[in-house]
């Protein structure tokens, strides 16, 4: 307000706003050969935007500014350059642009490749580089990039299946590549080649896409003339990694017996590994040394870790929260790394966890609730994904919630990440009922323990989320009070036809075909087929240029909303597949918030 100073106008804010404007920062990335120099996201201008940061001196530069925001960005090994994706208004079509790490001109970065859809980058120390790139028309190709002077743009690799750039090798000779060429998209092949595109080796647990077993790229050793590959496998029910040599065509298996899913990558050294450990909805690191009998673990709070990384001195660095405490990037030498001028976001509820038996097993979910006693109105705000999970991490959407005298309910479903490869595989053929089926288990003992008011529940998401929301208006009419889908797939066969090729890809994969060659199973998982028994009143909001869950078929549920007269609204925004606009997010979320005041009761939205 005009005479207001920032600090006081800040205090005044309802904490539910505090959350989403306070500053944050992503986890720093670094340059290999310049481990002084640094990029990372914020939010400083009200805007998720890219910024350098020269750690020697202790400056910062805001990097790019649109007007729809900028997070995918890339140090050259040598950090003298800085790439960064540019796209149109969210559409995430565009291509590559380069930036001098000490500010300057932007520029194409592969002036010879015409815009696409990323498919993975790597950069080599010559200043060459490996861009992969997806399109509707020619499916997956990849090209080897000179460096600037130096030549045209060499294609590499073209597959109409999805397919994506893993790693460039230390000395540039090596590239690894993900593809899924058997037709599996939820599981890749790896495949290393030179940078002519011939292949080196092989390494594909699907066996041609016979088995349901996934590999992943985590990275080539970071040292000269070492072509070791560390990767992450599936092959005892779960993500872990291993160490492949494709030159000498080993294999070394890595005793590292944790439960719940594993990550890995290399120290700046090569002489161990920065073991990521995500089980339950937490996270926590350990470090692992090859030929160690286990590993060691390195001591972070109780909580997520969403992001660490080893530093050439032996720290790590990591991102870190939980649901009550907001996000910082801590040390292990005990130091906040980057710590966002302004005011902090306010602190929330912790979750509590609950365990519920359900038809595909054991079901876990994450309870935030207000203060008081239940029976309370109850949001299930359903994760993204769907191979996602919600976690014991912050998040200004559910704290606004609880703000608001709802308690939280988020549940991991089948097909979440986090509980072993069979939960994440469970969703085939019957996409969508089965994560429903799950969330319905959950909603019943929400009403049995006395945590959720029956009489107003309200099923709420995100993407997947949304698309399972507005699946579980129709399917299950009588279970909500009321309905919140954001950037959903709300008519299955026109988004398969309008997405963006790669979701093609893992739609194929999990219905088993093309809309027209199974054509009872999109209708059996589209929520367009159960709009009309819909009763609860259903909030929607969709970004124009999304290009995985298109405008188009967005429209068509709506339309069909409108001609029986069904409680709906509906908000379009001029962005892609969600917002990096803090005022825009805020905006969303306040009018989520006014429609579930009005229709469920509970007085004005700005009280909290």
């Amino acid at each position: 307000m005009e005479g207001m100073s920032e600090s006081e106008n800040v205090s005044t804010m309802p904490e539910w706003e505090q959350r989403f404007r306070a500053p944050r920062v992503s986890l720093p990335d670094w340059a290999e050969d310049a481990p002084d120099r640094s990029l990372f996201v914020s939010n400083a201008t009200g805007t998720y935007e890219l910024y350098a940061w020269d750690r020697a001196s202790g400056q910062q530069r805001q990097v790019t500014d649109r007007p729809n925001g900028t997070t995918d960005g890339v140090l050259t090994p040598d950090g003298e350059a800085i790439w960064w994706f540019s796209d149109t208004d969210g559409d995430e079509f565009g291509v590559w642009m380069r930036q001098p790490f000490g500010g300057g001109e932007d520029e194409p970065a592969a002036p010879g490749l015409a815009p696409s859809y990323p498919a993975g980058l790597a950069i080599g120390r010559d200043g060459s580089a490996v861009i992969g790139r997806s399109t509707d028309e020619d499916g997956t190709t990849i090209h080897l990039v000179p460096a600037p002077g130096s030549g045209e743009a060499v294609e590499i690799y073209r597959h109409r299946e999805s397919a994506g750039v893993g790693d460039l090798s230390h000395d540039g000779t090596l590239i690894a590549l993900e593809h899924t060429e058997h037709g599996d998209a939820m599981h890749s092949a790896l495949r290393v080649v030179r940078p002519d595109g011939s292949t080196v080796a092989e390494l594909d647990d699907t066996e041609g896409g016979t088995k349901e077993l996934g590999l992943a790229v985590l990275g080539f050793a970071p040292v000269a003339g070492d072509p070791r590959l560390l990767v992450g496998h599936q092959r005892r029910g779960r993500w872990e990694p291993m160490i492949w040599d494709p030159v000498a065509g080993t294999e070394t298996a890595l005793p590292v017996d944790l439960p719940g899913d594993v990550g890995a990558e290399w120290y700046p050294d090569g002489s161990a590994l920065l073991i990521e450990h995500s089980f339950e909805a937490r996270s926590e690191l350990w470090r692992y040394e090859p030929g160690a009998a286990e590993p060691v673990r390195v001591e972070t709070p109780a909580g997520t870790v969403s992001g660490a990384t080893a530093r050439p001195d032996g720290t790590v660095e990591y991102l870190w929260s939980s649901a009550a405490q907001p996000p910082v990037v801590r040390s292990t030498s005990g130091a906040v790394v980057l710590d966002p001028p302004g005011a902090k976001a306010p602190a929330s509820v912790a979750v509590e966890d609950a365990w519920v038996e359900g038809p595909g097993g054991r079901i876990h979910a994450l309870v935030q609730k207000p203060a008081g006693d239940g029976p309370f109105p109850t949001v299930f705000e359903i994760h993204g994904g769907p191979t996602w999970h919600d976690s014991d991490a912050f998040a200004s959407g559910p704290a606004a919630w609880v703000d608001h005298g709802f308690a939280v309910v988020r549940v991991n479903y089948r097909g979440s990440t986090g509980y072993g490869r069979a939960w994440t595989d469970a969703l085939k053929h019957r996409v969508g009922l089965i994560e429903l089926e799950d969330i319905a288990a959950v909603r019943d003992w929400s009403v049995r323990s006395g945590l959720a008011d029956p009489e107003r529940l309200v099923l709420a998401g995100g993407s997947w989320g949304g698309y399972l929301t507005l699946l579980g208006l129709g399917t299950q009419p009588d279970a909500w009070a009321l309905g919140l889908a954001a950037v959903p797939v709300a008519d299955y066969v026109t988004a398969y036809h309008d997405e963006m090729e790669a979701l093609k890809a893992m739609d194929r994969t999990l219905l088993g075909g093309t809309p027209e060659e199974v054509p009872e199973r999109f209708e059996a998982s589209s929520p367009l087929t159960y709009v009309d028994a819909v009763r609860a009143p259903v909030y929607i909001s969709a970004g124009v240029n999304d290009p995985r869950c298109p405008i188009r078929q967005v429209e068509n549920y709506v339309d069909r909303l409108a001609a029986r007269g069904a409680v709906h609204e509906v908000y379009r925004y001029d962005a892609g597949h969600g917002s990096l606009v803090v005022e825009e997010r805020i905006k969303q979320v306040r009018l989520e918030l006014e429609f579930a005041l009005k229709h469920l009761g509970g007085g004005d939205v700005l009280r909290a």
